[in-house]
């Protein structure tokens, strides 16, 4: 087993993500500085992709492909998050876990495994010997993450540009992709990484498929966790006694990228059963749910 595990760097990688989480928890703990955090977490992916990909050292055009896209993606990412947290002050998800040891161990261990799942597919290409000919499935996934990477980056940016502008203050963010989709960033980012598998599919074999649990884990975790219900109850909580609000949540999609004159329109069983408006989503709605 351990033999199977170093081959595939599944072991090196893991240690690796805990030495580096458990570092910056350290810091967090000692020093009450919770500023670093995503940071942490995104450059976490860029070190296992470079790592990888020298330790073989087989450097597949492939390879150097995927490790670039996790490069670029992770660099961008955490400066924009590093910076925006130094502008905004503290990261309010932390406001209940600064002073309880137990409650931060757990979420600095959780992002420690996200990391080392979702990077799965690009772990698993580096660590391989195989270089089969370039195939439809790498192009269709280098399109992919090029999408979901152009809307996460614009729609980051865009949403930075409406918090930051004081006629702004106490609304929430409805303009450009955010016309179009509640979440429009974590689209982005869920439709990248599934980019990312298929364009690892055609060096996979076997027991290697299982890196499907990567781009799995990163959706059902913005789905039904740390994502989407946590921003929609934030939002609730603060306007749902607006009614434009209301209309808002009732004609833009919670993730996929719809115009609203569509969206607002169809059945509430279509919602929920194609496009991920799950109940949990209108929980803290008072008066009414999502129709």
């Amino acid at each position: 087993m351990a033999t199977v595990l170093d081959s595939h760097f599944l072991a090196l990688t893991a240690i690796v993500t805990v030495v580096y989480q458990s570092l910056f928890f350290v810091v967090t703990a000692l020093l009450k500085f919770d500023k670093v955090t995503d940071f942490a977490g995104s450059t976490n992916f860029v070190i296992i992709a470079l790592l990888t990909l020298i330790l073989r050292g087989t450097w597949h055009f492939r390879q150097v492909i995927l490790t670039v896209l996790v490069l670029i993606w992770g660099v961008r990412l955490a400066l924009f998050l590093l910076m925006r947290i130094l502008k905004w002050g503290e990261d309010r998800r932390f406001d209940e876990m600064r002073s309880n040891l137990g409650k931060l161990a757990i979420f600095w261990t959780f992002q420690a495994v996200w990391v080392w799942t979702v990077s799965l597919p690009v772990t698993v290409v580096n660590a391989s010997n195989r270089d089969p000919p370039l195939q439809a499935q790498d192009v269709v996934g280098w399109i992919m993450w090029f999408l979901g990477f152009l809307v996460e980056a614009v729609a980051d940016q865009q949403k930075l540009n409406f918090k930051n502008s004081p006629e702004n203050r106490g609304k929430w963010c409805n303009i450009g992709l955010w016309s179009y989709s509640r979440h429009p960033n974590y689209f982005g980012e869920i439709l990248l990484w599934w980019g990312i598998f298929v364009a690892s599919t055609p060096v996979l074999e076997g027991s290697e498929w299982l890196v499907i649990l990567g781009p799995i884990f990163l959706t059902l975790l913005l789905l039904f966790v740390s994502g989407i219900p946590l921003l929609e109850e934030s939002a609730d909580k603060k306007y749902s006694n607006v009614a434009s609000y209301r209309t808002y949540k009732r004609t833009t999609s919670p993730l996929i990228l719809l115009p609203p004159s569509v969206y607002g329109n169809l059945p509430l069983w279509v919602k929920t059963s194609f496009l991920f408006e799950f109940p949990l989503y209108s929980r803290n709605l008072p008066d009414e749910g999502v129709n």
